[in-house]
């Protein structure tokens, strides 16, 4: 096989001027270079037992990894933490929105732990409720709100989702965006539109891919200019005004680096997450969900290789997994979701400790009212035929 490097830019190296402001743990935490880390989580998680209930997400580090009880996308941890009802403390290592889903999902007596609560979502903070509030207005403005059907991704905040639940919409997976676009299209007969928020990429890619729609029948809502930088003549022609947010992950995958590959690698399969450009997945020779990517690459023969668009940590994992086939990452820098990354094992061990001491830390609530509304847009999902609930 022929090997391909792509080097990678140290991850901590260099400075990011667009990404999330830090929030301090009120405690100290153990020193990264601590040789006990290992045993010390061990111990802790040991102590606590069946009280806790640790959840992994695909992109965490491998340290981190380690030590949960499942792993999986977010929607499915959310669930998971509700189908253990005996756990008192759900630590979720994943990003903020996800433990806003298993929050909404669980007990009320459980409670939901983020390690570190800079650990955001770019994508999700792209799009703000007050922002989204001020966009239906213009709808109204425009005639065209009562024919308009909210649809959000997963990866979006709980007040997003509530937004849905109140305006008759519903929330999506990746792997369920086809049905649930389809579905919001049947809610208001002709003339129906969509606003799909906070990934621009996933909706367009859904709807033209998917749907079959033309690119002329999508336009890009930009919140951040009068009118979303829209005429209400273009609103009215749209079939799906999409959101401008974007995966910082996933937007940096380019074409260049796909030809380069095909050209390196003879015989080498893209496969990619729809969260990319839709000039990147158009090239692609697979594309879907993370459970999509992970299912692929297990069931391929050995030898056969691999350029995979996604989260590096999960790439990294991929490659390790199966060292019989020839995994390399599709893109020349780094590409790990930094605010994931933001969970490490001093964070974890720290919020074990915490835990297991009788403290509680950094635990994350969602209001009555949010929780009601979201939990009808997800329910909304949930009742969608066919395709699994995935990201």
């Amino acid at each position: 096989m022929t090997t391909v490097e792509l080097p990678l830019l140290p991850l901590g190296l260099g400075t990011d001027r667009s990404s999330e402001r830090g929030v301090e743990c009120p405690g100290d935490l153990p020193a990264a270079s601590d040789p006990d880390l290992v045993s010390r989580a061990r111990r802790a998680k040991e102590k606590l037992g069946d009280r806790v209930f640790v959840l992994g997400h695909h992109y965490q580090r491998d340290e981190v990894i380690e030590f949960a009880d499942v792993t999986g996308d977010s929607f499915k941890l959310a669930r998971d933490a509700a189908a253990r009802p005996e756990a008192e403390y759900i630590v979720f290592c994943g990003v903020h929105f996800m433990a806003e889903s298993a929050d909404i999902l669980s007990s009320p007596e459980q409670k939901v732990v983020l390690p570190d609560l800079a650990a955001g979502c770019s994508m999700a903070d792209m799009a703000r409720l007050a922002q989204v509030e001020d966009t239906w207005d213009a709808f109204t403005d425009a005639g065209v709100a009562d024919v308009v059907v909210p649809v959000t991704y997963m990866n979006s905040s709980a007040d997003i989702k509530a937004f849905c639940g109140k305006h008759d919409g519903a929330v999506c997976t990746s792997s369920n965006a086809q049905v649930a676009l389809e579905w919001a299209f049947d809610q208001k007969g002709p003339g129906t539109k969509v606003l799909f928020l906070p990934d621009q990429h996933l909706g367009r890619n859904t709807a033209v891919l998917e749907l079959g729609l033309a690119l002329e029948d999508c336009v890009v809502w930009n919140p951040l200019l009068a009118g979303g930088g829209l005429r209400a003549e273009e609103l009215r022609d749209a079939k799906v005004i999409l959101w401008k947010g974007h995966c910082s992950v996933h937007g940096r995958f380019s074409v260049e680096v796909v030809d380069k590959l095909r050209e390196t690698i003879p015989g080498i399969k893209i496969l990619v997450h729809p969260e990319c450009r839709h000039e990147v997945v158009t090239k692609a020779d697979l594309v879907g969900s993370t459970e999509f990517i992970i299912k692929t690459v297990e069931a391929a023969p050995a030898g056969t290789s691999w350029a995979i668009g996604t989260e590096l940590n999960l790439v990294k994992r991929l490659a390790d997994a199966h060292p019989d086939q020839n995994i390399v990452f599709l893109d020349r820098t780094v590409c790990y979701c930094s605010t994931m990354n933001r969970i490490d094992l001093p964070h974890l061990v720290w919020t074990l400790e915490s835990l297991a001491e009788g403290q509680l830390v950094n635990v994350i609530e969602v209001d009555p009212e949010t929780e009601r509304w979201a939990k009808l847009a997800l329910q909304r999902m949930l009742d969608l035929p066919g395709k699994s609930h995935r990201d």
